[in-house]
């Protein structure tokens, strides 16, 4: 079994069918259902076969040997995007408004 790698969700929850597509864990939501009617996809260790079954932060799901634990962001936390940040933003500027 592979060390998890975080995924990060930017709600507080997530379905597991949901997760294991946003995870890379499975190619298509058909796959998705299918691997966890069949029994292969671990939460936290335990087979689970509900793909609507509701994960939070830190639940580690298992698919062949590969983890993935859910990261969930914070809505409260400030969220800074470099891609998009605009380098002639005056924050003086924005305070004084």
């Amino acid at each position: 079994m592979t060390k998890p790698f975080d995924v990060v969700v930017h709600d507080a929850t997530i379905k597991l069918g949901q997760f294991i597509k946003l995870a890379s864990l499975v190619e298509t939501g058909g796959e998705a259902k299918r691997v966890i009617a069949e029994g292969q996809v671990l939460v936290n260790g335990v087979v689970d076969t509900r793909r609507g079954k509701t994960l939070h932060d830190g639940d580690i799901v298992t698919i062949a040997g590969m983890s993935a634990r859910v990261s969930a962001q914070d809505d409260d936390e400030d969220f800074f995007d470099e891609a998009t940040a605009n380098d002639d933003f005056d924050y003086k500027k924005w305070m004084d408004m």
